[in-house]
């Protein structure tokens, strides 16, 4: 009886043993779970700091070289230029990491390499709206270099991205003590601000057609708009997928889709290995045409 007894406690305490190291391990799957949940939507930034950004030669010159045909800073004297250069750093994104806005309240972030698509999300419905697609040579959240209140964007890295960062106090003064900035600065806000424009008029005004045809003939190259091959090339959103289209309109994957398909076979547009490319660009510049009388047409009616 005795032994028994003995046995069962001891199988009583494995037991207990065995409940605990199940709930132990229940609670750290709960918080790396979560921990892994949060990384994937705000993303982890992979962060090299470097002392200094002339302690790379290459990449200094890389950046140099990016900066001096980007709008905010080109026609700037090299040693302006230099100066400004000295006080960045260097950061690196992953493919589909998602940027917590916090951050761009404490640092000025350039692109260098890749893309990012800059979105509002209701977080209600999980709907989303694209405002900018950005490349190199592009200043991320450039609204907070003019006042200091919370801006709730959700900057997502299309590609592994390369940037340089600065204290966003140092990025504001260059707009009080450099009037050469200031004169780079003002237009390309201005240029965000028309592109906002012209997004708010398509989705009032135009049907899903229209302004994704407004889109497709935004982003053909102005410089080499037709190639030896007879296409137009596009920039930033060659090979973004239908639903990355659809949050640039403000439509659903399905409509873009339907769309492209029909361009496609009528000869408008060339897509291969996700790469697209426009063929007959009149005849896309035709059905943005044909929409915008509609509307002109109406309005002077009422």
């Amino acid at each position: 009886m005795l032994f028994h007894n003995h046995y069962v406690g001891q199988q009583w305490v494995k037991l207990h043993l065995v409940c605990m190291c199940c709930a132990a391990d229940a609670i750290w799957h709960d918080f790396w779970t979560k921990r892994a949940q949060r990384r994937r939507f705000f993303g982890t930034i992979s962060r090299r700091e470097i002392p200094t950004m002339k302690t790379d030669l290459v990449y200094y010159n890389r950046c140099k070289e990016v900066l001096s045909r980007s709008p905010l800073f080109a026609g700037l004297a090299e040693s302006l230029l230099d100066d400004m250069l000295s006080l960045f750093r260097r950061d690196t994104w992953r493919r589909g990491v998602h940027l917590d806005p916090d951050i761009f309240q404490e640092r000025f972030f350039l692109l260098i390499e890749g893309r990012l698509e800059v979105m509002r999300i209701n977080p209600q419905t999980g709907r989303s709206i694209t405002l900018f697609i950005l490349g190199p040579g592009d200043g991320i959240d450039m609204v907070t270099l003019l006042n200091t209140k919370p801006h709730e964007l959700i900057s997502m890295a299309l590609d592994d991205v390369a940037l340089i960062s600065v204290p966003i106090g140092a990025a504001r003064d260059w707009i009080d003590r450099h009037p050469e900035f200031n004169r780079n600065f003002l237009p390309y806000l201005g240029e965000q601000m028309r592109q906002m424009e012209d997004l708010a008029t398509d989705l009032v005004l135009y049907d899903t057609m229209t302004r994704l045809a407004h889109l497709i003939l935004r982003h053909i190259i102005p410089h080499h708009p037709h190639s030896d091959d007879g296409l137009y090339h596009l920039k930033l959103i060659h090979d973004l997928h239908d639903e990355g289209l659809a949050r640039m309109v403000g439509s659903v994957r399905q409509v873009v889709n339907r769309h492209l398909q029909h361009w496609r076979k009528q000869g408008i547009l060339h897509k291969q290995k996700f790469h697209m490319e426009v063929t007959e660009l009149e005849a896309l510049q035709a059905c943005a045409d044909e929409a915008k009388h509609h509307v002109e047409k109406r309005t002077k009616m009422i």
